[in-house]
This record gives structure tokens, sequence and C-alpha cells, in this order.
């Protein structure tokens, strides 16, 4: 088979589509957040992507039957100027070859559907608990930072200091020889769990600039299911420690 192989459900006609990418990567915040919105809108699947650069593997799924990993691309139609592209998927690729071999792959694809204008959807690893994620940006135009600035995206010298690793980045870069607008929101997280409320923060400014509204109920409710879970963790990290019961032993005659 070829690197990469892409085979399409639909040939939807789409009227200067808007492209969101939200891949797997650091809290999974990307992935969560491009599902949601997803689900939200009842997207349509229109095509699958398969490539010797995702992991040699197969899913299993709830039926017994088997897919290979793959990413796939969903529309909406939401009228004159203002239609969706999501992409989402089981991996990004797993060299830096197969990245760039992707991303380009990616772009070439989406723009011959008219995209000019791209949104790209991670998290910033922050290395320990945030309460209030902020949502840190990234563009390729300077008018593109004006803009998310005023949605509260915030531009910080020296953030994300690595630079952006992956699709989420490489989509912008390779995204300007395709004469393509892009941003990249990235939500603040620990990196520890999958992370709800990164997700929420990160749609919360797309929505904004899309001028899409949906509900945020179940991404909320994986929060609180989140936070029990991180609030335990804190309980047993500050419980005294108990004395290990084979030390004593040791000391039987």
């Amino acid at each position: 088979m070829e690197n990469i192989v892409i085979r399409y459900l639909d040939h939807p006609k789409l009227d200067h589509p808007v492209f969101v990418e939200g891949l797997p990567g650091i809290g999974n915040v990307g992935k969560l957040a491009a599902e949601h919105l997803k689900d939200e809108l009842k997207a349509v699947k229109f095509a699958e992507i398969i490539s010797k650069y995702f992991p040699p593997q197969v899913l299993v799924q709830d039926d017994g039957q088997i897919r290979l990993v793959n990413n796939e691309m969903f529309y909406v139609k939401r009228g004159p100027g203002k239609d969706l592209i999501l992409l989402t998927g089981d991996y990004q690729g797993l060299t830096p070859e197969g990245q760039y071999e992707l991303s380009d792959f990616i772009l070439r694809e989406v723009t011959k559907l008219g995209v000019k204008e791209v949104y790209t959807l991670g998290g910033y690893g922050m290395g320990r608990m945030v309460t209030k994620p902020r949502v840190l940006g990234a563009a390729t135009h300077p008018d593109l930072v004006k803009e998310m600035e005023k949605h509260g995206v915030v531009f910080s010298r020296g953030e994300p200091g690595a630079g952006i690793v992956g699709a989420s980045g490489l989509l912008l870069g390779l995204g300007r020889m395709y004469d393509v607008r892009a941003v990249c929101l990235m939500g603040e997280t620990s990196g520890y769990f999958v992370d709800p409320k990164s997700a929420q923060a990160v749609l919360e400014v797309l929505t904004k600039v899309l001028d899409v509204e949906i509900s945020f109920s179940e991404l909320e409710n994986k929060a609180k299911q989140i936070d029990q879970i991180t609030s335990k963790l804190r309980d047993i990290e500050a419980a005294p420690e108990m004395p290990d019961k084979r030390e004593d032993l040791g000391y039987i005659g």
C-alpha cells in the first residue's frame, strides 16, 4: 500500500469551509474538543485516512469486528462561508517524517475542498494541576493574533518554550505554503489525565470565533469525574505514611 491512503465515503460540496484539527496529544485536549464539537454539531463522516505512519494496529470494536487505526474527517453544513471540516482520529504520525507527510497530505486534501482558514486544537502541558486553564495561542498572521486576543487567548513570550510539536504546529507552518491562515489554540493542562476542563476552555474560544452554539454539559460532567479522581489522589499523597510491616518484621529476633 502507499504511505498514506484516503478513502472518501462522500464528496460534499462545501462553501469556503473552515478546517478544525483535533488529534490525540497532551491531555488529549485537542481530540476531546474536536470530538465534542463533532457530536454536538452532528457532523457527518466523509473520509477515512490510513497510513503506514500510524502504529501497526487494529482496534476491536464493541461488536467484535476490527478496524485499522485511522484519522477521520467530518463535515458540517452551516450556510454560505460557515461550513466546517473536522479532523480527529486515533493517532498522530509516529515519526518526524510521518508527521510532516501526514500534515502535508491533509492540507492538500482540505485545500482542494476550499479551505483557507485552519484552527488546530491541543494541550499545553504544565506538569501540575490546573484549576482554571488559560488558552494560549499561535497564529500565522498578526491580525489573527489581535483577533484571538479579543477572545481572551494568551500570546505570551516564551510560551510554549519548546514550540508546538506535531500536527497542531505543522499545519500552521506548512499551511503558509498553501496560502492558508491558521491559528493554534492550546489549553493549559497538567498532562497527567485526559482533560475535559481544558478542552472546554479551548472550545469556548473556538465557538465564539466560529459563531457556533453548543452545550458543554457533557464536558462539565467529565471534568467533575476527573476532579473526583484527582481529589482522591491528593488525599492519598497528604495521608501520613504507614509503617512498613515488612520492616517491622525485621526487628523480630
